[in-house]
């Protein structure tokens, strides 16, 4: 079997990173140098956002030549993803925290809000569709569809129309070539999701009644919808994946059978297919969408499995010319000639490829983070531990470059969700916390997604519980093979981890010698009180999903508090800090002023950073940079390495 040609193409040296010296802080905790990243239908050109450590950009370029098309600052808004249109048109969906008000909308609670805005390289022109539309939002509820409508390219989106104080989802079609937008399909306030044909018109779509918990799905019958199907989904509900293999099929993922499974309907019959296996994601033809093959996620691997023969032989090359490295599927070209991969591995680090089928050559488009080359990385290893009670728990263990793994100090480092899961590949927190000496575990507790329905279904009850042990049984099974210094442990952890983290010292007691909370959960009843008093509902989904992880039996559950950290502060014995983002609108940053309060009644030290105009997920660079900055300054003083490099001071406000 051949393989690529390796190549440098041309631009790459735009892009070039030094391992010269060990890369600063800012290095990790800047957006990616390439973040989202697309080919063009024909495989001209590529477009990308293109990150850096104030601001990020919309970049165009010539695939051929490297020629730049397009530079676009991304100002006060926050890049979420980019497509094409068509050849000459780009298409940016950006949100911002806000609040709406307008003559036909007025949402009183501050908000994510989802706008598009269409780039035209002939023109030079950006066009902001349904900004003038009555009764209409100028939001949208995520990125559009491309679809060909009467031989041209034409985008289809969901947004919201509204009359008088009702909402309703509503399908826009788009004119990319003009950004002319008129209303295409109107559902009804209870409308959750939409499958298109391939004509842009729905052929499918979704309700869901909070109330009852009562799932529906409908097929377009002429001019009617008639409903095929209906369940009941107390806390996890259905959710449309698109076309299936067959003719006249959609492919929905159901709870209905105990387990989160994806079936084949046949939208004539109504039909139901057996659960069908597609694996952790689905691969589709980019020109008919229909599915081509799936990835098999493992804990170290993405394993990609194409059903046609032709296919699976040409991954089969393209694995192989990074024999060794983890390879990804990004984008391709309509024709399938072009291919764009990621690659991560100790020869490519984390790299951005693009393969040309037909000339037999991979050339190398850009390392991910510019400044952050293959020999910066720490190795990363997978493993499997037991639980107390006998559990395989799987984890990730970062380790830092060039140092043998013994007796080293260590981060551990728990997702949040909890029903997540780090993947396989670069991870810019651990690597940045590993380059400055530590050992680094993830450990993939009990509720992680991405291991099977039972293992995710037995955290079920779980928070603060063995959802916590088995983090801390981690730190235990690492010391006792001499990998890391039981000593010098810290937890550090976001959202769901940042609640890890702080009752690693309270629930826990004796494992941690300092914790460190991002947008951390502190008192599990007044969160889920938030939460109903937000929505103005004690039924929807998001107080049922963390009902269920708690084990509450109501919001008002008094049993859960005894898992509550800020309820516990008085057994704090360690050092502790608190970040948090103004603008979080998923843990309020209530939860953190909460905590900080409980330590200073318990006379305990804490502090706390504010991050200005952040939100839950980290999005903005310069406050990305200080909070791993102000994190590491942290744990540098209280759990320092060998050798610790001096840190430049937060740009945070600290209170």
């Amino acid at each position: 079997m051949r393989f690529f040609r390796c190549a440098i193409m041309s631009w790459a040296v735009l892009w070039a990173a030094s391992a010269l010296a060990a890369p600063p802080i800012a290095a990790f905790g800047q957006l990616p140098t390439i973040g989202d990243v697309a080919l063009s239908p024909d495989g001209s050109r590529w477009a990308a956002i293109v990150g850096g450590s104030t601001t990020s950009e919309v970049q165009v370029r010539e695939v051929a030549t490297g020629k730049l098309l397009l530079a676009s600052p991304a100002k006060d808004y926050k890049l979420r993803a980019l497509q094409w249109a068509d050849n000459d048109r780009i298409v940016l969906t950006l949100s911002q925290t806000t609040q709406i008000r307008s003559q036909d909308f007025l949402f009183a609670d501050r908000g994510e809000f989802y706008q598009i805005l269409i780039h035209d390289l002939v023109s030079h022109s950006w066009r902001r569709p349904m900004d003038n539309m009555k009764l209409t939002g100028n939001f949208v509820a995520g990125p559009p569809a491309v679809r060909t409508i009467d031989g041209r390219p034409q985008l289809v989106v969901a947004g919201w129309t509204t009359t008088g104080s009702s909402f309703k989802s509503t399908l826009f079609r788009i004119d990319p070539a003009n950004g002319r937008a008129i209303p295409l399909e109107t559902g009804m306030p209870d409308t959750v999701d939409w499958v298109l044909g391939d004509d842009g018109k729905p052929v499918a779509r979704a309700d869901f009644e909070p109330r009852t918990s009562t799932w529906r799905l409908l097929a377009r019958r002429g001019a009617f919808w008639q409903e095929i199907h209906r369940e009941t989904a107390p806390i996890d509900r259905p959710e449309l994946y698109g076309k299936g293999r067959a003719p006249g099929s959609i492919l929905v993922e159901s709870p209905k059978s105990g387990e989160d499974e994806i079936y084949e309907v046949d939208l004539e019959s109504g039909t139901w297919s057996p659960p069908q296996d597609y694996g952790e994601s689905i691969l589709r033809d980019p020109a008919t969408r229909i599915p081509i093959g799936i990835v098999r996620q493992g804990l170290g691997t993405a394993a990609h499995e194409f059903w046609n023969a032709d296919d699976q032989k040409l991954w089969g090359v393209v694995a192989r010319t990074f024999k060794g490295e983890l390879v990804q599927l990004v984008d391709w070209s309509l024709d399938r000639n072009l291919v764009m991969v990621e690659v991560f591995g100790p020869k490519s680090g984390d790299a951005i490829y693009v393969i040309d089928r037909k000339a037999r050559t991979a050339g190398l488009l850009s390392q991910r983070y510019a400044q952050i080359a293959a020999a910066d990385l720490g190795p990363v290893q997978t493993l499997t531990y037991k639980a107390a009670d006998g559990t395989d728990i799987p984890a990730y263990l970062t380790l830092p470059p060039g140092q043998p793994p013994q007796k080293l100090p260590a981060i551990v480092l728990p997702h949040g969700g909890p029903a997540a899961n780090d993947r396989p590949g670069f991870d810019w927190w651990a690597q940045a916390l590993a380059s400055r000496g530590y050992a680094v575990l993830q450990p993939q507790f009990r509720g992680s997604t991405g291991f099977g329905a039972a293992f995710r279904t037995s955290g079920y009850g779980q928070w603060g519980r063995k959802m916590q042990s088995d983090v801390s049984d981690g730190v235990r099974h690492l010391a006792g093979l001499g990998t890391i210094d039981a000593k010098r442990v810290c937890i550090v952890g976001a959202s769901y981890g940042g609640y890890a983290a702080l009752a690693g010292v309270t629930v826990e007691q004796g494992v941690y010698r300092c914790a460190s909370s991002i947008a951390g959960v502190s008192d599990l009843r007044r969160m889920l009180q938030h939460e109903v008093h937000d929505t103005g509902d004690s039924q929807n989904a998001v107080v049922r999903y963390w009902r269920r992880f708690m084990g509450a039996e109501s919001v008002n559950d008094a049993s859960i508090d005894q898992y509550s950290p800020a309820r516990l502060a008085a057994k704090v014995s360690v050092p502790m800090q608190l970040v948090h983002g103004q603008d979080d609108l998923v843990v309020p940053m209530e939860q953190s002023r909460i905590m900080a309060s409980a330590m200073e009644k318990a006379g305990k030290p804490v502090e706390m950073v504010v991050l200005p105009s952040e939100d839950h997920w980290l999005s903005r660079p310069a406050t990305r940079i200080a909070m791993l900055e102000a994190v590491l300054g942290f744990l540098e003083k209280h759990n320092p390495p060998a050798l610790a490099p001096a840190l430049a001071p937060a740009a945070a406000t600290s209170r």
